[in-house]
Order: C-alpha cells, then sequence, then structure tokens
C-alpha cells in the first residue's frame, strides 16, 4: 500500500516490506510497532494478511522478527496511477528496514529496480542496518542485480537510468538517536554510494556532533560528515577535503520522540545540529521535524502570568530527565513541559526550520 502522508521530509509512504526488529534504543518507542498491531486485525483480509505475524504481544507489543513482503505493493509506483501521477519524494519502507537481515537481497534490487524504472519519483531510504547497506550497494553482483530486475520490468526509463550507478533518485539515509549511534553508522554512509546522502536524528536522545565522527576506528583521526572532510584529531586544521571514497552528508533532519512513553529532548542537541549545518562550508540543509511530547516554555515574561512548573528537567550531556526534587546540582538542565506532539509543535527559537536540499535537478553524488 503507498499513502500520503503527514511526514513533513516526504510526499508519500511505499511499503512492500513489513516487520521488523529492535536494534537499539531509538527503535523503543517505534510508532510501527504499535501501526503494524493494529492492522493485523483489521476487517479487511488484504491489509490483515499484509500484518500477519509482524508483531507479538507478551511482556510488550513487539516485532517478532518475522518480516512479509508484498509481491502486489512491489510494482505500484509502475502503475502511473493514483498518487503516481505526478512526480512524488517518496519514504521507502515505513514500516520496515530495507537492509533488514531477514529481506533476501534479490527482493531488496527488485525494489531498487523499480526506482530505476520510475526516474520522475525521489526515493528516501532510511536505515540503521549501515553493514549491510553499504555491503550491498558497494556489491558488483547487486548492482549487476538490480540491472537485471529492470530489465526484466521492460521499461523505455530503465535503458538508460538503469545502467547509472548510484540511481539518481535514490537518497541513502540512516537515522541516528546519539553520538554513539552517530559514530557508528555515519562513517558507513559516507562510504555508500547515493544520489544523496542524508541523516534522520529523530528521536534524537542525545547530544551529536556531526563534526567530528572517529574514522576507521583509529581515535587519532575524525571525519567532518558535512563537509565530507577528514584529518588529525587536533589541531582542527589539519582537516582536508577530497578523501577517496567519501561522499558527505547531504541533508540533516532532527526531532524529539511522541507517543505516552516518549523521552524528553534537551533543547540543545537541536539548536547545536541547526548550527552544525548552518556554519558548515557546504550549508547542508536542516529540517526541524518536532519536539515530540515535550518542549521548553516559550511564553514571554513580560505578560505578567504565572509560570507553569515543567513536568521533568533534561540533562544536556547524558540525556537523564528527573522531576525538579530529584535534580543534582551539578550538569546542565533544562525545564521541559508536556504538551503533546500537536501543542509542542515545530517552533525552534521562535521559527521553522524546513530546509530540503534542491531535489531532482541535482547530479548524483558519487
Amino acid at each position: 500500500m503507498a499513502t500520503r502522508t503527514s511526514i513533513e521530509w516526504t510526499d508519500v509512504t511505499w511499503s512492500p516490506i513489513i516487520g521488523c526488529t529492535r536494534v537499539s534504543r531509538g527503535c523503543d518507542g517505534c510508532y510501527a510497532i504499535s501501526t503494524a498491531r493494529i492492522r493485523s486485525f483489521n476487517p479487511n483480509p488484504k491489509i490483515s494478511a499484509a500484518y500477519a505475524g509482524t508483531t507479538s504481544n507478551t511482556d510488550r507489543v513487539d516485532w517478532t522478527g518475522q518480516v512479509n513482503l508484498l509481491e502486489e505493493r512491489l510494482l505500484q509506483p509502475l502503475s502511473g496511477t493514483g498518487i503516481w501521477r505526478t512526480p512524488r519524494r517518496v519514504f521507502v519502507n515505513s514500516q520496515s528496514d530495507l537492509f533488514h537481515e531477514a529481506v533476501p537481497g534479490e527482493f531488496i534490487a527488485r525494489i531498487l529496480a523499480v526506482m530505476a524504472c520510475t526516474p520522475q519519483h525521489t526515493y528516501q531510504v532510511l536505515t540503521k542496518r549501515h553493514g549491510r547497506m553499504r555491503s550491498l550497494m558497494s556489491s558488483k553482483d547487486f548492482v549487476a542485480a538490480v540491472h537485471t530486475e529492470a530489465s526484466v520490468l521492460n521499461r523505455d526509463a530503465a535503458l538508460g537510468r538503469a545502467r547509472q550507478w548510484p540511481l539518481p533518485n535514490l537518497w541513502m539515509g540512516v537515522s541516528v538517536e546519539d553520538q554513539g549511534t552517530a559514530n557508528t553508522r555515519v562513517p558507513a554512509l559516507l562510504r555508500t554510494a547515493a544520489a544523496r546522502r542524508f541523516i534522520s536524528a529523530e528521536p534524537l536522545l542525545g547530544p551529536v556532533d556531526l563534526t567530528r565522527i572517529p574514522f576507521r576506528g583509529d581515535t587519532d583521526y575524525l571525519v567532518d560528515a558535512l563537509d565530507g572532510r577528514y584529518g588529525l584529531r587536533e589541531p582542527c586544521e589539519s582537516f582536508s577535503f577530497g578523501m577517496a571514497g567519501l561522499g558527505p552528508v547531504d541533508w540533516v533532519i532532527a526531532g524529539g520522540e511522541s507517543g505516552p512513553k516518549s523521552r524528553p529532548m534537551h533543547p540543545a542537541w537541536a539548536r547545536s545540529l541547526r548550527d552544525q549545518c548552518s556554519r558548515s562550508r557546504r550549508r547542508v540543509p536542516f529540517l526541524f521535524k518536532q519536539w515530540g511530547e515535550f518542549r521548553p516554555f516559550w511564553r514571554p515574561e513580560s505578560d505578567g502570568r504565572p509560570f507553569p512548573e515543567p513536568a521533568l528537567y533534561v540533562n544536556a550531556e547524558t540525556g537523564e530527565a528527573l522531576p525538579e526534587a530529584e535534580v543534582p546540582d551539578t550538569g546542565s538542565w533544562q525545564g521541559v513541559y508536556r504538551l503533546g506532539k500537536k501543542k509542542a509543535g515545530n517552533e525552534l527559537d521562535g521559527r521553522t526550520w524546513l530546509q530540503t536540499p534542491i531535489s531532482m535537478s541535482l547530479e548524483p553524488r558519487r
């Protein structure tokens, strides 16, 4: 099923795969788990069958690890009807992870072949399986499989486009929630062939510095993911551009967590990512998607009304959230208010940040 979506950074979701497995604490509040659970009981048998067996409810509602490959959805973008009549930004597999270990490489190749045959659309793939992403996208056998599958589809659009690599309309991204996941996943993204590379820091559960990522496991070297440069840890002036095989990040998305058990985001984390993007030599676009359930108070003090008490205080360094009575005297703590996702909104320092890369006109980056 392909559907329109309210997600700010895309137009349509396309999910030919259903089912996943948690891999890090950023998955704890995954909306897709509850969605899949509800839809598995849908009275429409086509919908319930698509989600059947992907979730269980024992200690908590969770993924089972079963992944359903939906052949009937695979060719939807080729139809040219309905939402596919005009060019779209397409978020691929909002109900799964394209590079999940249970998804056969052959099926992934078929999905990319559909992308090759529909060059009018821009496809956005977001993954936490950075290792498999890099491995497949750099494999000559996998690239050949994509070309073969595109030829099988017998589409004129595939004849020229399918031989290009990376595909000109495929954006690859990784999800990160803190510095640890950024240090692990971002280097793999920088080595992955893609027309555009992006990072989704949502839910943002800790500070993230994309300009100082450890490189090749050697603590003496760092990489600036936004400018695509690397060098010695100190001094920063030793950083240089143009490293072979390294491609920079073209877009950063950030946001807080929503849902009944959501964890608050410290405003300094979002501001830091925004400032890293704006200060980069490449002026990387930044999109602030949402605060989530919590946000700092923003009403001017001059209106004379008393301020409400913050629901929690968040530590800027650790992400620990405590009620005021338990907050220690040390550390940087920020009071946040539980307003709900809608009321919390997406204003950061008095304005919205909805920057996106220039789309179709840009040439793919190697």
